[in-house]
């Protein structure tokens, strides 16, 4: 019998955070294995041979083994949660667009800037601002009138987003300007089955 889905993650990780968050929200079966990222645990074997570029989150279906966290909710939700994947193919599109901004400004803006203040990385703060709020005032117009991005429901649009977008305070990036933001983040924190990220690191491995 099959154990679920077991995926390889980190709790500060918003790539890996989407993917339970999404699991948990699409009901699908699942364990979790934490990573040791301060240590370097992703950085040797045996977690190389999962993923060679050393990076979170990961899963296994079985014999499957699928790294990158976008490519992995696309994946999910073929295959065991299709409503939140349109199989039309304007909508589906649509999907991808929102997708492309989460590996994009989103990632290169408000999860950057975060990882300056919680990770202490090495990019520049002023550069991941100007990102961070051209993608957020993008989010913000595309979202006028919607309760979610794409078809009025959930998708895994709205979880690729979710994550970093909700800790972008963290970075020092105000969500006070963009209130249709702030509803979308609202609507995917009331749906059944929602996890939050945590926001610190304390007692992550108690």
């Amino acid at each position: 019998m099959s154990h679920g889905i077991r995926i390889y993650s980190f709790p500060l990780s918003g790539h890996a955070h989407r993917v339970e968050l999404f699991v948990s929200i699409a009901n699908i079966k699942h364990e979790i294995v934490y990573v040791d990222l301060p240590s370097g645990e992703h950085k040797k074997e045996p977690f190389l041979t999962l993923n060679p570029l050393g990076q979170v989150p990961v899963i296994e279906d079985n014999d499957i083994v699928i790294s990158d966290s976008n490519a992995i909710l696309v994946y999910l939700a073929r295959r065991y949660a299709p409503d939140f994947l349109p199989s039309d193919p304007m909508l589906e599109a649509e999907v991808q667009k929102f997708l492309t901004l989460a590996a994009g400004e989103i990632a290169f803006g408000p999860a950057a800037a975060r990882l300056i203040t919680v990770f202490d990385a090495p990019f520049d703060a002023q550069f991941c601002q100007i990102v961070a709020e051209k993608a957020l005032t993008k989010l913000d117009t595309l979202l006028a009138n919607k309760d979610f991005l794409v078809g009025g429901r959930p998708t895994i649009a709205d979880i690729a987003v979710y994550s970093y977008v909700a800790h972008a305070p963290e970075g020092n990036v105000s969500l006070d300007k963009y209130p249709n933001v702030l509803r979308l983040l609202s609507n995917i924190e009331n749906l059944d089955g929602f996890k939050a990220m945590p926001r610190t690191a304390v007692g992550l491995y108690a």
